[in-house]
């Protein structure tokens, strides 16, 4: 049985409040945890089955039960999730490499909500209620573990959060509900932004998309680092369609090339192992 899972809506800023709790954002992908007539089933956000990618995942509680989570790959080296890691987990299909990656990037359910529990519906009972409840549950094994939460401190978290490079904090509301398959104010995350200065060198000639570079390494020249997508307006839009003509260079079939005068700040989760920028979001033009 698939439960769609409450979303988050997304909070500006830090913030601290004694009508909430504060969690950790763990950086991996969705789980619904799934136990029915005792068989297991693993499910991410959108509902599809991914039960066989974590083998780990796979142990029974001692009763049916729907939990909500994130799975994670956690890097021993810092204690920190590793989202391009859990993604090599979830994109892999076959059988001896799954096993291959069991043994050397163990997944870890990181557990925060408890939504069905021996045949009853928990999703109507206030949060804390929720928490006391998972709290008091046996785990199968180290592969799974309870989100901790503290309570009211929401900036000091972030505080913490930032100085050890994780993804973020989620406020919840003490007596929030859960709310099936939309987003709520109820929850916020905050996210640890990253910042980076960044070339426009290029379009997308179809639906929206500038090309970004850096400088690499001592060389200086600039290296591709990904696709802008989000966060420009119609007025920037408009100031950039203004000025690139005289930039153009050349194109192909999906993109026109500039040269590198255009520059931008974006804001992202992080680099990416390749160094490239993680999901960008235009902030503003360099001047």
């Amino acid at each position: 049985m698939f439960i769609s899972p409450m979303l988050l809506q997304t909070a500006p800023r830090p913030f601290s409040h004694s009508d909430y709790i504060y969690e950790p954002k763990v950086d991996g992908h969705r789980l619904i945890y799934s136990q029915q007539s005792g068989g297991v089933r693993l499910y991410t956000r959108h509902n599809n089955e991914c039960t066989l990618q974590y083998p780990e995942l796979q142990l029974p509680f001692a009763d049916d039960i729907i939990l909500d989570g994130e799975v994670a790959c956690v890097d021993p080296s810092t204690g920190v999730s590793d989202f391009e890691s859990v993604m090599s987990r979830f994109q892999t299909r076959r059988d001896d490499k799954i096993q291959q990656l069991t043994a050397s990037l163990p997944a870890y359910y990181a557990i925060f909500d408890i939504l069905m529990y021996k045949g009853q519906d928990m999703r109507g009972l206030p949060l804390l209620r929720r928490k006391e409840i998972l709290a008091g549950l046996s785990l199968p094994s180290s592969s799974f573990g309870v989100v901790p939460h503290v309570d009211g401190a929401g900036e000091a978290l972030f505080k913490q959060i930032e100085d050890r490079g994780m993804e973020g904090v989620v406020g919840k509301r003490k007596n929030s509900i859960y709310e099936t398959g939309r987003r709520s104010v109820a929850w916020q995350k905050v996210i640890n932004w990253t910042y980076a200065d960044v070339f426009i060198t290029g379009y997308r000639k179809q639906e929206f998309g500038w090309l970004a570079a850096v400088p690499s390494g001592t060389s200086g020249r600039l290296r591709p680092a990904g696709i802008i997508e989000f966060g420009a307006s119609p007025h920037h839009k408009k100031a950039f369609h203004g000025v690139v003509q005289q930039l153009v260079k050349g194109e192909d079939k999906e993109f026109v090339h500039l040269e590198p005068r255009l520059r931008a700040k974006v804001r992202m989760r992080n680099w990416t192992k390749s160094g490239m920028l993680r999901s960008p979001v235009f902030t503003e033009f360099i001047i």
